[in-house]
C-alpha cells in the first residue's frame, strides 16, 4: 500500500488561510490502512483547521467528507454531493488522490495534507516500513523476495558492500542489511550459488526518472 504522513499542521493552515469554506476530503483507501487520512483522520484535521485558523483570528467553514478511492475516475464524481460548499478541496488522500482531482476538476484549487512517503506495509502496530519502490523492473524472483532496490541504503543490485555490522547496514543501525537477508534467505532454499551471479547494470528506465510513466492494458480499454 502507498504510506503517507500529516504534513504540520502550520504549512496546512497556510494553505487554507484565505479561504472561507473548504472540503476536508478523506479517501478510505492506503491511507485508511496506515492511519493517514481516512475519515477519522479528517475529522481530526478539520477540528485542528478550526483551531489554527482561531488561532490566526481567522474563521473558516469546514464540510467533511470521503471517498472510496481518489484515484479512480469513477469515485471522483461524488465530489459533486458537495458542490457549492467550499472554494477548496484538502485531500488526505496520496499524492496521486491530489493529482487525480486536480486532473479532473480544472477548476477546484485542491490541497495535500499528507507527505506521500512510500510502498510499504505495516512491520508493528504503528510501523510501517518500506518494502517497494516501484522502480518497474522487478528482481524479486532473484533476490529471494527481498527487494534491494527499496530496502538498501545505496540501492545495490550486487550487495553486499562490505559494511555491514551484526547484520545491520551501516548508514541506519537500526535496518538489517537486506543483502544479509537476501543471502540467509537463498540460503534457507539451498539458492546461496544465485548470489554469484553478477546483476548487469541495470535500466532505470523503467524507474521513474524520465518522467511519468504509465500502464495500458488492450484487454480492458475500451
Amino acid at each position: 500500500m502507498i504510506v503517507a504522513e500529516r504534513k504540520p499542521m502550520a504549512e496546512i493552515v497556510e494553505m487554507v488561510q484565505d479561504c472561507k469554506k473548504i472540503l476536508v476530503l478523506a479517501c478510505r483507501g492506503c491511507v485508511t490502512v496506515c492511519s493517514a487520512g481516512g475519515e477519522r483522520e479528517a475529522e481530526i484535521l478539520s477540528s485542528l483547521i478550526r483551531l489554527g485558523m482561531k488561532k490566526a483570528g481567522k474563521s473558516i467553514e469546514i464540510t467533511t467528507g470521503s471517498l472510496v478511492r481518489q484515484c479512480d475516475r469513477e469515485y471522483i464524481d461524488e465530489i459533486d454531493q458537495w458542490d457549492g460548499q467550499y472554494d477548496a478541496v484538502v485531500s488526505t488522500a496520496c499524492g496521486v488522490g491530489v493529482n487525480f482531482i486536480s486532473n479532473l476538476r480544472k477548476d477546484t484549487m485542491v490541497y495535500p495534507a499528507l507527505n506521500t512517503t512510500f510502498f510499504g506495509g505495516s512491520a508493528e502496530q504503528g510501523e510501517w516500513t518500506e518494502q517497494c519502490a516501484g522502480c518497474g523492473d522487478c528482481v524479486l524472483h532473484l533476490t529471494g523476495g527481498l527487494c534491494p532496490v527499496a530496502r538498501c541504503a545505496k540501492s545495490l543490485m550486487n550487495g553486499p558492500c562490505g559494511g555491514s555490522v551484526d547484520g545491520k547496514c551501516e548508514i541506519h543501525r537500526d535496518v538489517e542489511c537486506i543483502w544479509q537477508s537476501i543471502h540467509d534467505r537463498l540460503a534457507s532454499f539451498d539458492r546461496s550459488a544465485q548470489m554469484e551471479v553478477i546483476a548487469p547494470i541495470r535500466d532505470w528506465s523503467t524507474a521513474g526518472h524520465g518522467g511519468p510513466r504509465k500502464v495500458v492494458r488492450d484487454d480492458l480499454t475500451v
